[in-house]
């Protein structure tokens, strides 16, 4: 029997290997072969449960398959989380993430999927600005100050270099003044811990919200005319907050709807906010893009896997040609 290995990615593996490459591209490119049906989408798997000290934990296992030099490439992640993570010292999301041989259907990559799960979801936002938020703005607003919160602060401020000042908030005063000072002095960045979800909401013409919320906090009159909200977390928005939006764009209308633990979804079933455009039909002019002018804008991603398994295989691309990451016997 012939010999068996996979190329194994640790934390700093994949940040090589995504630093060599433009995230950013492959995420958009992905999202305008979802919308012209080039991508094969499966419905998620889902478990949950309560851990010993009563905090919801669970696992989403995410299949996918992406178009790739005129042939398909197959993948999936693994991302589990706990909100009790936290206080272990833990980031609350961390998973893996695999990119299959598409002859043999064996994993041949495997990746630490929590920064590429960051990585991904930062690029959507970057991509979302870039199409729907406002024309020109130096100042962000972020509530959540975890790990998806730095690497969107990355990805905006090297994406849009006129930034110069964040907004930040989090339930633990202490991680928040961490975050700030850990990213004190970065290219002239000057972050200001504000003390209210409130406050930080309206303070910035641009809002990400990232955090780990299942119960919505942030009203429509918190929100201000002109402002984009990138709805990256669970449930920050209240249902007046999502009813009264100039505009809602969405990754997957039908993902999000089949799906009413989240807000949005409850809302589609409901038939309360219409049938969101989606960014990708934005991206290959099937629909208008809408920029915030007297209200604002939301961006609502429910999170595909499609981008996840183009990203671990842009990933495991760059890993091979360099020799990154660690070649791991299985036989």
């Amino acid at each position: 029997m012939p010999g068996e290995s996979i190329r194994f990615l640790n934390r700093a593996d994949v940040a090589v290997c995504l630093s060599k490459m433009d995230a950013t591209e492959v995420v958009a490119q992905t999202l305008r072969d979802h919308t012209l049906g080039r991508t094969e989408l499966p419905a998620e798997g889902y478990l949950s449960w309560s851990n010993s000290v009563g905090a919801y934990s669970r696992a989403i296992a995410m299949l996918g398959a992406v178009p790739s030099g005129g042939a398909m490439s197959y993948g999936m992640k693994l991302i589990n989380a706990s909100v009790s993570n936290p206080a272990r010292g833990l980031e609350r999301a961390g998973g893996l993430s695999f990119a299959f041989d598409p002859e043999t259907a064996r994993p041949a990559v495997v990746a630490e999927a929590g920064l590429l799960s960051a990585v991904r979801t930062a690029a959507y936002t970057v991509v979302s600005l870039r199409e729907l938020g406002p024309e020109s703005f130096g100042e962000v607003s972020l509530i959540g100050t975890g790990t998806l919160a730095r690497v969107h602060l990355d990805a905006i401020t090297a994406s849009f270099p006129a930034v110069r000042r964040a907004y930040v908030h989090d339930l633990d005063p202490v991680r928040a003044a961490a975050f700030r000072d850990d990213l004190r002095g970065r290219s002239g960045l000057e972050i200001v811990v504000v003390d209210s979800a409130e406050r930080a909401a309206g303070a910035a013409p641009v809002l990400v919200t990232v955090t780990t919320s299942n119960d919505p906090y942030i009203p429509a009159r918190w929100l201000t005319a002109g402002q984009f909200v990138a709805h990256v977390s669970l449930d920050d928005l209240t249902e007046d907050a999502f009813r009264s939006a100039e505009a809602i764009f969405v990754d997957d209308l039908e993902l999000i709807r089949e799906n009413p633990r989240r807000i949005m979804g409850r809302l589609l079933q409901e038939d309360a906010v219409g049938d969101p455009p989606s960014l990708g039909e934005v991206l290959i002019g099937r629909q208008a893009a809408r920029r915030p002018d007297r209200g604002y804008v939301i961006s609502n991603p429910f999170g595909m896997a499609v981008l996840d398994v183009a990203l671990i295989h842009a990933v495991a691309g760059v890993a091979r040609e360099t020799g990154g990451g660690q070649l791991l016997d299985l036989l």
